[in-house]
């Protein structure tokens, strides 16, 4: 095992979250022994980085399924000929990015995705930057009144108001990006505190782009706290800002962490290509 690991690096990019990988080739079969430290690294800092790699969509798709099944998005266009693969693009003559705030994918399922894996392709010369924030964090700097008020609370998440037909109103710009709008039937309850199902660590789970109110609340009566917890949880010390380079990988941990695809290259293209890992129902 020793030989297997010895030239694999983990840099930590903040005491919070994030870290990068050095010394590895992910389009590689992975032996046991590379995995078990790319996964442990993966629950240690919520997000990890891999710089310099060269993925066919098929070694793309190999490497997503070391971690579990795959979950094909309902709204994101396909990479043509490969349906597990989601295109994440924006054009030079578009205004809007796809991810452009704080959000954690698929929190409107039932059983929430577990990570992404997301691949560049084409990245703009300078901007495209993606921050993560650390829900770990969050919650363990919140006090003890507010850390029990919390536990007892459940939260509503939906997909409607984000990829329903009001969205090609609100957005016009992503229709060649986002389909499938009669799709965007998802609700899902899920506890505003989680206990994370592999580090038994636990962890905040709101964000502002897909919870819709506190469980039993009205939205009028939601928004006052749930705008303390957004404001709370994307606080600098608990994020990281990861710059990306052509053939960069990111693997996120969706119930660990929110992350913001910033929006600040307009004229440029940017490419990516994501899989989704499907994940469990959150107690």
């Amino acid at each position: 095992m020793a030989e297997a690991l010895v030239s694999i690096e983990i840099h930590p990019l903040s005491s919070a979250i994030g870290a990068e990988i050095h010394g590895i080739d992910i389009s590689a079969e992975l032996s046991e022994a590379q995995f078990a430290a790319i996964a442990r690294a993966y629950g240690d800092h919520g997000v990890i980085f891999f710089r310099d790699q060269r993925l066919t969509p098929d070694q793309h798709i190999a490497f997503a399924r070391r971690f579990g099944e795959i979950n094909v998005n309902r709204f994101f266009k396909p990479v043509n000929g490969f349906p597990l693969i989601a295109e994440v693009r924006k054009e030079p003559g578009q205004e809007t990015n796809i991810g452009g705030s704080w959000h954690t994918d698929h929190s409107y399922d039932v059983s929430p995705a577990m990570g992404s894996v997301l691949y560049a392709l084409e990245v703009p010369k300078t901007g495209g930057d993606t921050l993560f924030a650390s829900m770990y964090r969050a919650y363990e700097a919140l006090s003890e009144g507010m850390k029990a008020f919390l536990s007892s609370l459940d939260a509503v998440h939906s997909s409607r108001h984000v990829f329903g037909e009001t969205r090609e109103q609100d957005q016009p710009d992503v229709g060649d990006r986002l389909g499938n709008s009669d799709h965007a039937t998802q609700d899902a309850v899920h506890p505003v505190v989680i206990t994370h199902p592999t580090t038994g660590r636990k962890a905040l789970y709101v964000n502002p782009v897909f919870t819709v109110r506190f469980d039993g609340w009205s939205e009028e009566e939601s928004r006052p706290l749930l705008d303390f917890l957004y404001q709370h949880a994307s606080r600098p010390e608990f994020c990281c800002r990861f710059n990306w380079r052509r053939g960069s990988v990111a693997l996120w941990d969706n119930r660990a962490c929110w992350h913001y695809a910033l929006n600040d290259y307009h004229g440029e293209r940017r490419l990516m290509h994501r899989i989704t890992i499907e994940g469990v129902a959150l107690h």
